[in-house]
């Protein structure tokens, strides 16, 4: 069964999607890129109000491939007490190195998410690398949101194999990438761990708009009738 995850930019935003009731609170700043990171003095207020009634994921930012850059980063965003972090692998850069360094960090009690974008044409195969070093999930998403939503840029296939791929190794699976209401009903098949939207949320389904507390309930709904 599929649970939702909702991507939030600041505190008011996150008691919105508590209040809501969504099963993951992920905070990252939508103005930033794909995967732009909130403050870290943020993300700690925020982790710190919640008071760990859901579990929060939080991004590191859309950062350059390089293996003391984002060693440094994630162990800046651990210090917040997050529960997941993300950390987005981004297309035509050397990632055996970034994952060599990580796999240091994944002894104790960091949980990490390896981020993909279906619209890149990443290589599935790192999958059992992300396995081996320790990651504790792995996520699709959508680098350039204009292009569609995860369904349009990767065939039904691609994803089943991406879901199952993740469950022969034992990570966490999301999805996302501009998902939409209409989206749900051909993703809840795969039975992914979880499902991401940010933009359904908001008005006017605008990913940097604020978000609409009627417009999460509707994707919820749609998530659980499955």
């Amino acid at each position: 069964m599929s649970r939702m995850l909702a991507s939030v930019n600041s505190l008011e935003e996150a008691l919105i999607a508590l209040q809501v009731n969504v099963d993951i609170i992920d905070l990252k700043q939508p103005a930033s890129g794909a995967l732009g990171a909130l403050k870290t003095q943020q993300v700690q207020t925020i982790v710190n109000q919640l008071q760990q009634s859901k579990p929060v994921s939080a991004t590191i930012g859309d950062l350059p491939m390089q293996a003391d850059v984002i060693y440094d980063a994630v162990k800046n965003m651990a210090n917040t007490g997050v529960d997941y972090i993300k950390i987005g692998f981004f297309p035509d850069q050397d990632w055996h190195k970034v994952i060599a360094k990580l796999a240091t960090l994944t002894d104790g009690k960091l949980k990490l998410i390896a981020v993909l974008f279906a619209d890149q044409h990443p290589d599935l195969d790192y999958i059992s690398q992300f396995a081996k070093a320790g990651f504790n999930g792995i996520m699709l998403d959508t680098m350039n949101k204009t292009e569609g939503s995860l369904t349009q840029v990767m065939p039904q296939e691609r994803l089943e194999y991406f879901v199952q791929t993740a469950r022969h190794y034992d990570l966490l699976c999301g999805l996302a990438g501009s998902l939409r209401t209409t989206d749900i009903p051909q993703l809840l098949l795969l039975d992914a761990d979880y499902l991401g939207f940010r933009g359904a949320l908001c008005d006017q389904l605008q990913r940097t708009s604020k978000l609409d507390p009627a417009a999460i309930l509707k994707v919820k709904t749609a998530v659980a009738a499955a």
